[in-house]
């Protein structure tokens, strides 16, 4: 029996085999690599990863594709986790060697954006990341400062990761279609983040980002204000006129790690 596709866990099956291969080059898997995948669906890409490597593990929500996922494979080559891939804790896949983890997926795009935030928490066991999203979410992840698409989602990700667009993917390459264009994107993670605490830059950028419209000075500088930072101190180096998408993730993070710093003297 087909199994029908639950809109409710946003499954859109990648089906075309041109596509599926581009993504295991890109990923270039080699034995002894820890491959995780995030929703492997129906298996199609599952079986070109275990084509390269021996043994793998997957992280599925849906208990039917998981018992269908289990007939086809046995658990020596795929260890399956009936988890939700947003409170999953990848921290219990690091092995005894230490190996840091390579995370693929085709993820749901109705919780991409919150899947890779809480990602954030486990980079330091990542080696790197290479997943299907919906196309502007991509761009979005890419943005440069100036651009209609950048905002708090890219200062973030670029914060703690090298990112990178490999190739676009149309909805013809899914089953059922999905009515956005997709693409492939590469997440890095830095060696060091560029900022103190991601957590203080997201605190950040939630409130910088929240009327991304409007000049700085109407609304973030009287908030940095109550935090104990001068932001019209020439150190900043941030045009009171500016807008949020006007400033570069370097900036914003050095911005972030004065107020990591002006928490820490006063507490």
């Amino acid at each position: 029996m087909k199994h029908q596709a639950r809109k409710r866990f946003g499954q859109h099956f990648l089906i075309d085999q041109g596509v599926l291969a581009a993504i295991v080059r890109a990923i270039a898997v080699r034995p002894g690599d820890h491959v995780v995948e995030i929703g492997p669906g129906l298996g199609a890409l599952t079986q070109h990863l275990l084509d390269a490597i021996p043994e793998m593990d997957a992280v599925e929500i849906d208990r039917d594709l998981v018992a269908a996922l289990a007939r086809r494979w046995p658990a020596s080559r795929l260890r399956l986790h009936e988890a939700d891939a947003l409170a999953f804790d990848y921290a219990t896949l690091v092995g005894a060697d230490g190996a840091p983890l390579r995370l693929v997926g085709n993820l749901p795009y109705n919780i991409s954006s919150p899947l890779l935030f809480a990602l954030l928490a486990w980079r330091d066991r990542i080696q790197d990341q290479h997943f299907m999203l919906q196309k502007e979410v991509i761009d979005r992840i890419v943005a440069a400062p100036g651009t209609a698409a950048y905002g708090r989602l890219s200062v973030m990700l670029q914060a703690a990761h090298h990112v990178e667009c490999l190739f676009e993917v149309p909805p013809e390459a899914f089953d059922p279609p999905p009515r956005v264009d997709s693409a492939v994107v590469r997440m890095i993670p830095r060696t060091q983040a560029l900022c103190r605490n991601l957590s203080t830059l997201e605190r950040l950028m939630e409130r910088a980002f929240a009327q991304r419209r409007k000049m700085l000075r109407g609304t973030l500088w009287p908030w940095l204000a109550q935090q104990g930072i001068d932001a019209d101190d020439p150190v900043w180096a941030i045009a009171p006129t500016a807008r949020p998408e006007e400033i570069d993730v370097e900036t914003w993070c050095r911005l972030a790690d004065g107020l990591e710093l002006s928490r820490t003297n006063a507490g």
